[in-house]
């Protein structure tokens, strides 16, 4: 039996995008063919349930075994909260945030840095509500500048019992130690297989990648695909 674990943004959908049709279709078969021979699906996303049913839709979502969100702090089976771990943020660690949102060298803010989830805050300096272009030119700037490894450094030498860890395009992902998406392997039976792009050291997969039995680390939702047709079809 093997649980096949999967990261939603960036893994089965673009960043914050919707799914494809295409493969919209080609998982939804893929996923009744592997509860079919006994082994399971499950999302694993650091988003809330709202953002997920938008990207990969109502139908797919109940069909699944179960959707960790928030890193693993919420999860749904069919639809139906079935279990939850909240966590109740630290305002000194809130002003701490707005603190570093405005010394930000990025300039084109949107709304919304800060976002409170369920067992986790998202934080983002350029704002959650940053439209696809305003994302991808933060993105790169990001990647030059660094500015998100730097936050990161920076917070985790002030609060050593959390864990800060870089998602998506655009944001960074806060929790207590021990409470990111390796939490949810503790309830998989069988092997674990996990899917994720964003593996490395600061990302929000880097965990759970490292304790599944085996992880594949992606660039997008046409690697998952390619690899689920050529290994696990």
């Amino acid at each position: 039996m093997t649980a096949f674990l999967f990261d939603v943004d960036g893994t089965l959908t673009p960043p914050r995008g919707i799914m494809s049709k295409e493969f919209r279709n080609f998982f939804g078969s893929w996923t009744n063919t592997q509860k079919g021979i006994g082994n399971s699906v499950f999302l694993v996303t650091g988003s809330n349930k709202q953002k997920t049913v938008q990207q990969i839709g109502l139908p797919l979502y109940r069909l699944v075994n179960g959707c960790y969100q928030n890193c693993g702090n919420q999860l749904y089976e069919r639809n139906s909260l079935v279990k939850q771990s909240p966590w109740n943020i630290p305002l000194i660690l809130t002003i701490d945030i707005m603190d570093l949102v405005n010394e930000s060298q990025w300039c084109g803010r949107a709304a919304n840095n800060i976002e409170d989830r369920v067992g986790m805050m998202n934080i983002s300096t350029v704002g959650r509500d940053a439209d696809n272009e305003l994302r991808k030119e933060y993105f790169t700037w990001d990647k030059q500048n660094k500015e998100r490894e730097r936050i990161v450094g920076q917070l985790s030498v002030k609060y050593p019992e959390l864990e800060f860890s870089i998602g998506g395009e655009i944001s960074i992902d806060i929790y207590p130690k021990g409470k990111d998406k390796s939490q949810i392997l503790s309830d998989m039976a069988g092997r674990t297989v996990f899917f994720g792009d964003s593996c490395h050291q600061d990302g929000n997969d880097y965990h759970i990648a490292n304790k599944a039995d085996k992880h594949h680390c992606v660039t997008g939702w046409k690697e998952t695909k390619s690899i689920l047709e050529t290994r696990y079809g």
